[in-house]
């Protein structure tokens, strides 16, 4: 967007045009989670060198389904149809997709229906990768990687998620066929999120979750909500995809994601089985294995009971860490399945009708984890879950009004002005979305943009997977949607806007050698978001890079007196502001 403010910045290199300048979105902790997703991408999708021949070969045998390739129908610019299958964007811009059939059939009606939106996410994809690493050198050593982490990953899919796969697969862009096959690229894309999050160490994602039920809501029925805090990108979520899938084997089921993508994120079955999906402290792992979505996936796919739902997590092996909140209609409950590459467990409540999910384990089974317990300490999950637990005390007999208010709130403890965009905030204003559940009622709360304050737009799984939907044509039950926030139309929401619009101009500057800052940016870039402890950081980075360091201690020391996300994000403040100080003696 472009600021009402005029950012000025002086270079010693003419720029040729400034209309053109491009701006590159990033600026929480999760800047190095971004890069090293895309850094990921690049050794997920450069496959054409991959040095293990038998997975160069590997193509699914579909031979055993029987097949028709979909016409599709053009009802208008918006809304598609081949046999019973459809895709339509609604008034709140979330696209639904209906497709039933055999798992190959399956991924060809996907495939042929959102052909447009699925090669434009890869568009996305491609250009993020080029932006970050445009080195070919590079690229060819991260390809050299490649050759032996990804030997292994077919033999941990299931043969039908393949066949779907490989249909889903004959509809991307020949564009990029020189980096890889369309069915490996769409293998090994589903991998992206594990890869990134293993590769670095840290966490992609930083989602919050919790299912509450008997005396916490209002009915006594369970209810589940949870925020999918994964940004890579204002394009990336432009297109969410609410996908309502009937294979001809195991249970229909609602997943909310993206173009191209079968896994599962969050979703619930058409049995009241719900899944959820929460980063914890990962290892790097020397092989991919099953990607965490495709885990969900099965749950959603097969599993009745949480019983079934652990049997079917138990017997994956996967390569990062991961919390997955399972809810249950038929067992009305909720349960916290924890697994990793070398440990798996459970967490279940006593004496107790409410579950918590953040980014750290809780299970028995991760007491005496070194890794988790530093994550704990260092990282912002556990102010997340104590935010929770406050957020319970104040609101009593939840319903889903009330559910989708505590998942948009940005304050931090004891309600706190912590800046928005703190990652301490169940609300850090950059979620993909945000789904609330009722599983006994079979009902699904779907969040439209931006972020997670637009309007919850609600689907009844009995009657989608009826031929009620089928007679009606349509999706949603808009009597039951939830209005959108009224943040959106406030003039801290708009601030909020222009300051990641200032916050890339200060971050170009700081990584730049010949930009300068006018003397009125600075100031103006700090109002649009007084109260977060970054916008002071950025700023005493911009000044000791231009040598001026009675500027720089001032902002280093305004930084440290806010909420700051991180241990570490507070250290390297603190070793900035020592360096400071070395250079004023």
């Amino acid at each position: 967007m472009k600021s009402k403010h005029t950012f000025v910045i002086q270079s010693e290199a003419k720029r040729n045009d400034e209309s053109n300048f491009k701006i590159n979105f990033s600026f929480r902790r999760s800047d190095r989670a971004v890069i090293l997703f895309f850094l990921s991408l690049i050794l997920i999708l450069n496959l054409s060198s991959c040095g293990v021949r038998k997975s160069i070969k590997h193509i699914p045998d579909v031979s055993q389904y029987s097949l028709e390739v979909p016409k599709v129908n053009t009802i208008n610019d918006s809304t598609f149809s081949f046999n019973q299958n459809y895709l339509t964007k609604n008034k709140q811009q979330l696209w639904e997709l209906y497709i039933k059939g055999n798992p190959l059939q399956l991924g060809y009606n996907n495939g042929a229906l959102t052909q447009d939106l699925m090669q434009k996410q890869e568009e996305i994809f491609f250009s993020k990768v080029e932006g970050f690493v445009p080195s070919k050198f590079k690229q060819k050593l991260l390809r050299g990687f490649l050759k032996w982490y990804n030997r292994k990953m077919y033999l941990n899919v299931r043969e039908d998620f393949q066949a779907e796969l490989y249909g889903l697969s004959q509809y991307s862009s020949d564009k990029y066929d020189f980096i890889a096959p369309k069915f490996r690229r769409a293998m090994y894309l589903h991998g992206a999120h594990d890869i990134g999050h293993a590769m670095q160490d840290l966490m992609v994602v930083g989602c919050t979750s919790l299912a509450v039920w008997n005396e916490n809501t209002e009915d006594g029925d369970l209810l589940i909500g949870r925020n999918f805090d994964f940004y890579v990108g204002d394009e990336f979520a432009k297109n969410k995809l609410v996908e309502f899938i009937e294979s001809e084997n195991g249970i229909p089921y609602l997943s909310v994601s993206w173009p191209g993508m079968i896994g599962v994120v969050s979703g619930m079955n058409k049995e009241g089985i719900t899944v959820t999906i929460n980063a914890g402290k990962s290892k790097i792992p020397f092989t991919a294995k099953t990607p965490i979505s495709f885990v969900t996936r099965e749950i959603l796919q097969y599993a009745t009971t949480i019983d079934e739902a652990i049997a079917i997590a138990k017997k994956r092996k996967v390569f990062v860490s991961e919390s997955i909140l399972v809810g249950s209609a038929n067992d009305k409950n909720a349960i916290i399945i924890e697994v990793s590459p070398d440990n798996f467990g459970v967490y279940r409540v006593e004496n107790s009708s409410k579950v918590f999910c953040t980014n750290h384990f809780q299970s028995e089974a991760y007491k005496n984890d070194k890794r988790n317990q530093k994550h704990i300490v260092e990282s912002h999950s556990e102010y997340r879950y104590e935010k929770l637990q406050e957020l319970l005390q104040e609101n009593k007999k939840l319903n889903p009004e009330k559910m989708a208010s505590i998942l948009r709130d940005k304050s931090g403890l004891k309600d706190e002005k912590i800046g928005y965009g703190n990652e301490k905030a169940i609300n850090q204003l950059l979620a993909h979305h945000a789904v609330i559940f009722s599983p006994q009622k079979r009902l699904v709360w779907v969040s439209s943009n931006p972020y997670q304050l637009g309007e919850f737009v609600c689907y009844d799984l009995n009657e989608i997977f009826s031929d009620k939907r089928l007679k009606s044509g349509e999706f949603a039950k808009s009597n039951l949607n939830i209005a959108k926030d009224p943040f959106v139309n406030s003039q801290e929401f708009e601030n909020y806007e222009e300051f990641k619009f200032a916050h890339s101009e200060i971050q170009n500057a700081i990584d730049s050698d010949n930009m300068i800052l006018t003397d009125d940016f600075i100031p103006h870039y700090q109002s649009l978001n007084p109260d977060f402890w970054l916008a002071y950081y950025q700023s005493g980075k911009y000044y000791f890079k231009q040598k001026e360091y009675s500027k720089a201690k001032i902002e280093f020391e305004k930084a440290l007196t806010k909420e700051i996300t991180t241990i570490p994000d507070k250290e390297n403040i603190e070793k900035y502001l020592k360096k400071t100080l070395r250079k004023l003696k």
